[in-house]
């Protein structure tokens, strides 16, 4: 692939997002950690080379806990990829935040076990996630979501699934004032991180959780409907953020393993 065709840019599409180039080429990319969730699509957005990776993989064959975020984020970055947007279908965990808002979390919380969730198997790596999502992308995001009234903030609780929440689990979710929960948003952001890759979420509400309306429940159907509705808004959205995206990264992401004696190569 030669430098003019080289994708700086990647989104991650989640359930129900599983296109968003026209005519892309496809390139099957070899990792240390096994094949990704799909072949890599590169192609264009305006005069921008953008890379495309559905999370799932594009039948949806890898749930949640399946996914291999290693693969997905290491392929990315070996093609040249330094800035990812992931939009993810999430959970209402508060009254206000009702099916078709749009969310920007600045905070992550990590709800999950036996997640594999870093590249730094031995020796000393230890890396900043205070912030996990690079502020940069976000305020691209909040720009691009002007007009559909997005939130600005919150923390994301990340959960195992495939089974949503109990009653319980959501209404103490919702008691620690969470914003959202969702069931991909870790590791893949902290990876990103021991990447040196600049990253951000926007979170789509396709329901409220369990334990936000009494009587009422999640389901798969409700959540695949509700953000089939929306899809096209957020590629629209994405879109516009993709042409109004720099290249000049003045965040701390590209430094964030600066100093360090790293047990892997970054490719």
């Amino acid at each position: 692939m030669s430098e003019m065709s080289r994708p700086d840019l990647a989104v991650i599409g989640g359930s129900g997002f599983y296109t968003f180039l026209e005519e892309p080429s496809n390139i099957a990319v070899e990792t240390p950690y096994g094949p990704p969730s799909a072949p890599i699509a590169v192609g264009h957005v305006g005069d921008r080379v953008v890379a495309f990776l559905p999370r799932h993989g594009t039948n949806h064959e890898f749930p949640a806990h399946q996914v291999p975020y290693r693969a997905n984020l290491w392929a990315l970055r070996s093609l040249g990829v330094r800035q990812i947007l992931a939009p993810c279908a999430v959970g209402g965990l508060q009254q206000a935040h009702g099916p078709g808002t749009f969310v920007v979390p600045d905070q992550l919380v990590d709800r999950t076990t036996g997640r594999t969730q870093t590249y730094f198997d031995k020796g000393a790596c230890h890396i900043s996630f205070a912030d996990p999502y690079c502020d940069r992308l976000r305020h691209h995001l909040l720009a691009g979501l002007e007009g559909h009234e997005p939130v600005d903030g919150g923390a994301m609780v990340v959960i195992d699934g495939p089974r949503f929440s109990t009653r319980a689990e959501s209404r103490w979710y919702a008691a620690q004032d969470w914003a959202v929960v969702n069931m991909t948003g870790h590791p893949e952001a902290v990876l990103a991180r021991e990447l040196a890759l600049c990253y951000s979420t926007v979170a789509l509400v396709t329901d409220h959780d369990a334990g936000v309306d009494a009587g009422t429940a999640v389901s798969m159907e409700s959540v695949f409907e509700v953000f089939a509705t929306h899809t096209d808004t957020l590629k629209d959205v994405l879109r516009s953020v993709v042409a109004g995206v720099g290249s000049d990264r003045d965040c701390a992401c590209g430094s964030a393993v600066d100093g360090m004696d790293l047990p892997i190569e970054l490719p």
